[in-house]
């Protein structure tokens, strides 16, 4: 048996470090040719998660709209405590709803959403009356805007007549978002291939980002959330019920 000289190397040794540098240059060579480092997928993993789907898209901004109807129910408290409300409150509320719901979230509907539906003969008459809804809505966001150009809010055709758009609002956007978000939304996946579904969200984002630049989501949360905040509503655990 051969015994190692001093400062020769082990045979053992010698082996165990041919193959740790044989097995180092195969991960290199591989991991180059395929164009990924020794963590794959840490560069798209953030992508991945960060696009939305079509329907999560849209789900989403019907959460900026419900909290502008909660700004609409608190309006409406007030009136009926006989509170003075301050009518450039009633005008940012509304324009959250004509800027962000009407001319945008609505038309990604009208444009993208409702005309594939058509097409498709699918759901057609819950289409033709959520397009209906958003025409008798932008009339009311008209009228909403025009009461929050007045000085204050104190005659009682005023008043009254803010109590009947707020109320008529409300009443039929509850539905209507619960029914696009239960049905018509889910059912966008059977109409479409996989890769229209996902030029979908591509669409919308780009429109998202010509309308209103980067995080144009996110400035529209904050923009109502500045209202809740004014009107003392935005402390979430104020809605908590003491039993």
């Amino acid at each position: 048996m051969h015994t190692p000289l001093h400062g020769e190397p082990n045979i053992n040794a010698r082996h165990s470090r041919r193959n740790f540098i044989e097995n180092g240059l195969k991960v290199t060579v591989v991991s180059g040719m395929l164009g990924i480092g020794l963590l794959p997928g840490c560069k798209d993993k953030g992508k991945e998660e960060e696009e939305i789907s079509p329907p999560e898209d849209l789900m989403r901004e019907h959460g900026i709209l419900n909290r502008v109807l909660l700004v609409y129910d608190h309006f409406l408290q007030m009136l009926a405590s006989n509170e003075q409300i301050n009518p450039q409150l009633i005008t940012d509320a509304a324009g959250i709803i004509r800027t962000f719901i009407e001319e945008y979230h609505e038309k990604q509907e009208e444009d993208f959403l409702f005309p594939r539906f058509e097409k498709a003969h699918q759901l057609t008459d819950l289409v033709q009356v959520l397009k209906t809804q958003h025409q008798q809505g932008r009339v009311i966001t008209d009228q909403l805007l025009q009461l929050g150009k007045q000085p204050q809010i104190t005659t009682e055709e005023n008043k009254r007549k803010l109590n009947s758009l707020l109320t008529s609002f409300n009443r039929m956007y509850r539905p209507h978002e619960a029914r696009e978000d239960t049905v018509l939304f889910p059912a966008l996946r059977g109409i479409v291939s996989k890769h229209e579904f996902d030029s979908l969200g591509e669409d919308f984002e780009k429109r998202e980002h010509q309308l209103f630049g980067e995080g144009g989501f996110e400035t529209f949360v904050d923009k109502v959330a500045k209202v809740e905040q004014q009107l003392g509503i935005y402390d979430l655990a104020q809605f908590t019920p003491k039993l």
